[in-house]
């Protein structure tokens, strides 16, 4: 943990004493945890740390990457063997998919890459068959990137934006080492990337795309590409999000400039969906003929409810509801 007595592992390079509670732009001292989950979409027993060395404006998980500012207390530090301990039994029981990684992610995990190297360590000493991931914006130092590509199984870097502009505008940092570390990562740890990414907010990142496309592209055109509908969060609450054509364009463009896996989830319909007008049609009787009330269940028989007029204490499905549960801006 001597990084932390000295802090450089972000290109703020504040030099804050993390230790003695020091704060630097990242704001947080020793890693602490916001939340554990096993992921059978990534086949990774995912960790949530507090703090980010960014300050994005459509950050959803703002209560935890800027953190201890919105005033809500989390699980707080959890010593590498136990969160190593935790995981092994919560994995045992799991019963979906084989879990393969465990996956970092915030905030922004790099600023706590010593919690990182120490958890990985105690992950061979308990005998654990799991790789190492990462999820990261990329301002990690030369040297920190380094150290982060030695040790991790999967990588996941977001450039939020190509333009340095409009980089500072969203995140409140220069693109620079961003785009440095991308190539890094596409020279020194190719096998290791997951996916590059970008959140598409319309009138801001969306005519950013084209040229991050270009740039991966000029990198290695096989490196997977991944377009999110952004959602209205944090700042930008009230910002609208981007419709099913300017995500099927956006796609478009970044083949048309080279990148052979692209794909794109996440965006928001001006109007109520087919699908889900067709079921209301269906619904309205269920519901005494109040077409509101049809509209409404509509979504819910969408994910899956099975029972209308709705009935959770007489459901079959009441302990695995699809409905409550889905988190739409994953699929299409």
């Amino acid at each position: 943990m001597d990084d932390l007595e000295s802090c450089r592992l972000c290109e703020w390079r504040c030099g804050a004493d993390r230790l003695r509670r020091e704060r630097g732009v990242c704001r947080v001292g020793r890693a602490e945890v916001a939340a554990t989950m096993c992921s059978g979409s990534l086949a990774s027993y995912i960790v949530t740390l507090l703090g980010c060395c960014y300050r994005c404006l459509h950050c959803n998980a703002y209560r935890i990457s800027q953190y201890p500012d919105p005033g809500w207390h989390y699980a707080g530090y959890v010593p590498a063997a136990a969160l190593v301990a935790d995981a092994r039994e919560r994995i045992a029981a799991y019963r979906g998919p084989r879990i393969r990684t465990l996956g970092f992610t915030g905030g922004d995990p790099i600023i706590h890459l010593p919690y990182i190297e120490e958890v990985a360590s105690e992950v061979k000493r308990q005998g654990l068959d799991l790789g190492i991931g990462i999820s990261t914006g990329g301002f990690a130092t030369e040297a920190a990137m380094e150290r982060i590509v030695g040790l991790c199984r999967t990588i996941t870097l977001e450039i939020k934006a190509w333009s340095d502009p409009v980089h500072r505008a969203l995140t409140g940092a220069p693109v620079g080492p961003v785009l440095r570390n991308a190539e890094y990562l596409v020279r020194e740890g190719r096998d290791r990337i997951r996916v590059f990414r970008t959140v598409v907010i319309p009138g801001m990142t969306d005519r950013q795309v084209g040229r991050i496309a270009v740039f991966i592209a000029s990198l290695d055109p096989g490196v997977s590409y991944r377009l999110i509908g952004f959602r209205p969060n944090n700042v930008l609450y009230y910002h609208p999000g981007p419709s099913r054509e300017v995500m099927e364009h956006l796609c478009s463009v970044c083949r048309e400039a080279g990148l052979e896996d692209v794909a794109w989830s996440g965006y928001y319909p001006e109007t109520v969906p087919d699908e889900v007008a067709a079921r209301a049609a269906g619904l309205t009787a269920a519901y005494g003929g109040e077409a509101q009330a049809a509209l409404t269940a509509a979504y819910a028989a969408a994910c899956g409810c099975p029972t209308h007029p709705r009935d959770c204490g007489a459901c079959l499905l009441r302990d695995r509801c699809p409905a409550t549960l889905r988190e739409p801006w994953r699929g299409r």
